[in-house]
């Protein structure tokens, strides 16, 4: 352990021969109370963990994490500290490129620790979880394992990825290397497949499988997103098409820019690529990002109605982390609603998040709409949806997003599991 003698400022040390990284993340605790760092390293030590740090205060662990860059995976820290507080060590280290995961340790209450967990989620830090102090051994094993799935491809303390230009993408485009990725809805009463979500992909030459993060805001910026979006739709129906070959029936919701969404015309747009492609609008759900839709509301609303008056699925994606959820349920005529991953993961037990969870999907059971709860990533996020009534579930869980020629095996191999989930008819 790292912890012996003085604990108020210990780096993690570094691997040693043979060691898996992925098995021994380099952790760094933060906390102004002496007793309680060292109990928590004493803790982390007795369930496993070698490579833990200390540091008595913000200012104490920015040192560090400055000083050995690359060195901490896992910066487990208390909001509550005199003089810098967890809440503007964070502030900074987002501002420096921080590339670990994050767990916040709290006795500030719940309502205060889901508000910063909230303010995190604007910033590129990775939050693991947070927990109430004192935490248990299981609970911080939970979310330190989690961290290697959680973090970006790029290792820890790596420089980041150089930025595209509009060239590349134009490149991109020619060469035609966009790919979807799948990731499958399915039905919680009798885990069925409902449908899949086509995810955009760039399969670069040089940096491999490139997130749309990296490249939807540009594509946006220099008016290549309706070709990128023509693209997805034409692709999403001819695998539907491959699949129904296969034997597989099945729908593909396509996610759709704001930018595409407010242009004249679009309904018209996409009711003729269906057409041209010989599918029907039934076969298509188009997933709107309910963040990003009041500011275009009345430019798009128009283009909302003529999808649905042509009997195209529409889905309110990532709902409750607008500012005007409500008025876009009264206005758009939307036929799911996809609760964002924030009120869905670790629900059954917060005190704040489940009531909006199982207000969200009651609200869309009496509105006449599907739900569906993004970010499942547990049997116990599964079990509770089950038992409030959720329509669809789609999550790490269920499926991680794959390629179009996985989706059979993994049907195979969902079919083994769905007894175990599922109640007897």
């Amino acid at each position: 352990m790292t912890t012996s003698g003085d604990p108020s400022g210990q780096a993690p040390r570094a691997l040693e021969a043979g060691e898996d990284p992925a098995a021994q993340p380099a952790i760094l605790l933060v906390d102004d109370d002496a007793f309680m760092l060292a109990a928590q390293a004493m803790l982390l030590d007795g369930i496993g963990y070698r490579r833990v740090g200390t540091a008595i205060s913000a200012d104490v662990a920015l040192a560090l994490i400055r000083g050995n860059p690359g060195r901490v995976d896992v910066l487990v820290c208390d909001l509550n500290m005199p003089g810098m507080d967890g809440i503007e060590l964070l502030r900074v280290l987002d501002a420096e490129g921080y590339a670990g995961g994050v767990i916040l340790l709290s006795g500030e209450g719940t309502r205060v620790v889901q508000t910063v967990q909230r303010l995190l989620g604007r910033s590129r830090l990775v939050l693991l979880g947070a927990l109430d102090k004192p935490a248990s051994g299981e609970a911080l094993r939970a979310l330190i394992d989690a961290w290697q799935t959680r973090l970006p491809a790029r290792p820890p303390g790596a420089p980041a990825a150089p930025a595209f230009t509009e060239a590349d993408l134009r490149v991109a485009h020619a060469e035609a290397q966009w790919v979807l990725h799948y990731q499958p809805k399915v039905d919680l009463a009798s885990g069925a497949l409902a449908s899949l979500e086509a995810l955009m992909r760039w399969r670069h030459p040089v940096q491999g499988l490139v997130m749309p993060d990296r490249f939807i805001g540009l594509a946006e910026s220099c008016g290549l997103i309706d070709t990128m979006t023509d693209w997805a739709l034409r692709e999403a129906l001819a695998q539907i098409a491959r699949w129904r070959t296969g034997g597989l029936s099945t729908r593909v919701a396509v996610n759709v820019s704001m930018d595409s969404l407010a242009a004249p015309g679009f309904a018209g747009r996409v009711a003729a690529i269906v057409r041209e492609m010989a599918m029907q609008p039934q076969d298509l759900i188009l997933e709107v990002t309910e963040s990003k839709l009041s500011a275009h509301a009345v430019a798009s609303l128009e283009n909302l109605v003529r999808l649905r008056v042509k009997r195209f699925g529409l889905s309110i994606d990532d709902f409750g982390t607008g500012h005007s959820s409500l008025a876009q349920l009264r206005d758009v005529p939307f036929t799911e609603l996809k609760v964002d991953r924030g009120f869905v993961h670790g629900a059954r037990d917060n005190a704040v998040v489940r009531p909006i969870l199982e207000g969200s999907i009651g609200m869309a059971r009496r509105l006449g709409m599907q739900s569906v709860a993004e970010g499942v990533e547990t049997e116990d996020d599964w079990r509770l949806l089950q038992e409030i009534g959720c329509d669809l579930a789609q999550g790490y869980f269920i499926a991680r997003p794959m390629e179009a020629n996985l989706v059979h095996a993994w049907l195979e191999g969902w079919s083994e599991r769905r007894p175990a989930l599922v109640p007897p008819a």
